[in-house]
């Protein structure tokens, strides 16, 4: 720990293995010396750090004798310097048959580096970029090291990491724009530097220092990558226009995926019989005319003035497009036939192919009309052409590689896998496994009948529909979700909510719907919990309206609150974590974190799995583990609105195994501490009166 004392000059050495104390030195070095009334959220300072705590939550702290504390306090204690390297390689495992099955024994917290971290710390009601100290109030890399004593307590092991490339502002949305709209695979968004260590910290060894805590801690980092998609203004247009779609500016306004009026249904996937029909409407037909071959090929002497301009120092680059060729990038649409989503004006689609798909080719007027982007052309793992762009798909399958290499992540989740060339998933996959054998993927396969295919692809898990399921209580979709789940080949996400849906908190039931789910999540077979960021606090309002949104979805906050109307995916945000009951979820799952780590080599394997019947109880939920000399059982009461005496029917589990007519309460959600448990009707069946959306986990011994 001495080393982390001396000067910069002296720990160089140190440093070039270390960002960690790299980190500590810079702040010890930055300091200023005159005061700070800078606020946090009380929540942030779960290590006791010696603050002015004020009434309303907050805490006023100097921010870098805060981060001093916190590396010392929570992280440095446990510190030895680190390769940049991921955790697997670092603790020198050895991954199983399926490298990266880690990830099925983890609880995994979704964040937006952005907003997650952000605060409102002179308090002045804004969140500033500069504030009155010059720091800024939006989040940082430095600054969600404050989080990780919460996620701690959460019992959270792996961060997942929505995008964090630099993006483009062309089109933005919101204040900020979207971190998927990314221009520059192999860039970090400038916007997450922090100017507390800026002057002597690259943003690169920031985000190495919080990947370096993350590791110390024993949490893995996973990020989002967007390989389908890119922003209509990326960086690599310069060098590879052919890669791209484009269009007239001037049919800009025009633009919008095309209606096909003989298609009745509302919205339907672009299976291969509808695309005759497709082909024929004359919406399509005049959607393919507005499209034209990329500049360079229509004018290469043009072009190269184009190329010199942009060197010179116009960064602008579809503006000289349209300044010299009148064209501008195609921005990308939903895969979807009759979706009624308007086109996403900031992003646009690569082009996997350098030709027509051979699949409905014979649909086209003119097979010789310039590249298009339709339903089939989106969907490039179902409709193939024969020139594969492999120079494209080497540029992709190396993102994942530079930040193994340059940052040691763990995992990573593929946006829009389910519309990629499979050849190209599994360039993908092999290159991250050349590098880490355990490096663990999320699919974005929503649909759990698409398990299979995506762990035969090389995928650990997939998302799933949990977000889609949960909540709805009375038709018994959560039901179906968590008992059906252990069926699957491959594990999916136990979650309420993503940052692309509504939150828990807003829904019918309210906290108590959103505890009840994050505590049962925690035990739901065959699944990773998966919390959102926010969750934790009972945040209502949605970071995005993406999927499954609602009427008024924007006005889930009052008007007077300095985020009404605001999305933490595009705008400025903080999440309301001084909440009244900010840390009551927090509080559950750190009575619920010792209970899962003990078990969690019963509750992760298939073969412990047993089903659970009621002879008393509403819709009551729940389901049991066999464990060595007991039997591990989760229920719940899944209504917000009433208790139920709830009586649970052991006569099958009985007729197998020999259990004692008495058990422990580990815990129960209306109760405090464990207890002794008695309630046995004479049958040797355990009944109890169960509160709103409460939990119990108990065991009963084996005799």
């Amino acid at each position: 720990m001495c080393i982390i004392r001396l000067t910069i000059e002296e720990c160089e050495v140190f440093f070039k293995m270390s960002n960690l104390l790299k980190l500590r030195q810079v702040l010890e070095n930055s300091k200023p010396n005159h005061g700070f009334n800078y606020a946090i959220p009380g929540i942030f300072n779960l290590f006791n750090y010696d603050s002015i705590k004020l009434k309303n939550g907050e805490e006023l702290v100097n921010p870098f004798d805060f981060l001093i504390s916190l590396l010392d306090e929570v992280i440095l204690k446990k510190h030895v310097p680190l390769e940049t390297k991921s955790l697997s390689l670092i603790k020198g495992l050895k991954p199983n048959k399926n490298g990266g099955d880690w990830i099925n024994k983890s609880v995994v917290y979704s964040m937006m580096i952005r907003a997650s971290s952000s605060w409102d710390h002179d308090r002045n009601g804004y969140l500033d970029e500069d504030n009155i100290y010059h720091l800024k109030e939006t989040g940082t890399f430095i600054k969600t090291l404050m989080l990780l004593p919460l996620l701690q307590e959460l019992g959270v092991d792996t961060i997942y990491l929505l995008p964090i490339s630099k993006f483009s502002l062309k089109n933005k949305k919101g204040e900020l724009g979207s971190p998927y709209g990314v221009s520059n695979f192999f860039s970090i968004d400038p916007g997450l530097d922090d100017p507390m260590v800026s002057e002597h910290m690259s943003l690169e060894e920031q985000f190495n220092a919080l990947i370096e805590a993350c590791h110390t801690l024993n949490m893995r980092v996973m990020i989002d990558i967007i390989p389908r998609t890119n922003a209509t203004e990326s960086e690599l247009i310069i060098d590879h226009p052919d890669w791209f779609y484009w269009i007239k500016t001037k049919d800009l306004d025009i633009y919008k995926p095309p209606y096909v009026t003989a298609i009745k249904d509302k919205t339907v996937a672009p299976d291969l019989k509808y695309m005759e029909t497709v082909f024929q409407d004359e919406s399509v037909k005049n959607h393919i005319k507005l499209f034209e071959f990329d500049p360079k090929s229509q004018d290469p002497l043009k072009w190269k003035k184009v190329v010199s301009a942009y060197k010179k120092g116009n960064p602008n680059i579809l503006d000289l497009i349209d300044k010299h060729y009148g064209l501008t990038i195609a921005p990308a649409f939903s895969d979807h036939i009759n979706d009624i989503q308007p086109p996403w004006t900031d992003v646009t689609f690569f082009r996997m192919y350098l030709d027509h798909p051979q699949e409905t080719i014979n649909f086209l007027e003119n097979k010789d009309t310039a590249p298009y982007i339709l339903f089939d052309t989106i969907k490039s793992n179902q409709y193939h052409g024969k020139k594969p762009n492999m120079e494209l798909w080497d540029t992709l399958s190396d993102i994942i590689p530079y930040y193994q290499t340059n940052f040691g992540i763990d995992g990573a989740r593929i946006d829009m896998g389910h519309a990629l060339p499979e050849k190209l998933i599994k360039m993908i996959i092999d290159k991250a496994h050349a590098i880490d054998p355990d490096f663990s993927f999320i699919a974005e396969e929503l649909n759990p009948k698409n398990a299979g295919k995506a762990r035969k692809m090389g995928y650990n898990m997939i998302i799933g529909n949990g977000f889609s399921m949960e909540y709805e209580i009375d038709k018994l979709k959560m039901h179906e979700f968590m008992l059906n789940a252990h069926n699957l080949p491959c594990k999916q996400f136990a979650c309420g909510e993503t940052h692309d849906t509504p939150r828990l908190a807003a829904r019918d039931g309210g906290m108590v719907l959103s505890k009840f789910l994050t505590v049962m999540n925690m035990f739901v077979p065959n699944t990773v919990p998966f919390i959102n960021s926010g969750q934790e606090v009972y945040e209502t309002q949605p970071m995005n309206t993406g999927i499954g949104p609602r009427e008024n979805e924007l006005y889930m906050l009052p008007e007077h609150d300095p985020y009404y109307m605001k999305l933490a995916l595009f705008d400025k945000f903080a999440f309301h974590y001084l909440n009244h009951m900010s840390y009551d979820i927090k509080d559950n799952l750190k009575i619920i974190k010792p209970i899962r780590k003990k078990y969690l080599n019963v509750i992760t394997n298939k073969k412990n799995y047993l089903s659970l019947h009621f002879t008393e109880g509403h819709n009551i939920i729940g389901f049991a583990y066999e464990a060595k000399n007991e039997i591990l059982f989760i229920i719940g009461n899944p209504y917000y609105q009433y208790s139920q005496n709830v009586k649970v029917d052991l006569s099958k589990i009985r007729k197998t195994i020999d259990l004692e007519f008495k058990g422990n309460m580990l815990y129960a959600m209306h109760e405090k501490g464990t207890r002794e448990i008695h309630e046995f009707d004479y049958q040797g069946n355990p009944y109890f009166l169960m509160g709103n959306g409460e939990v119990k986990i108990f065991t009963i011994k084996k005799n």
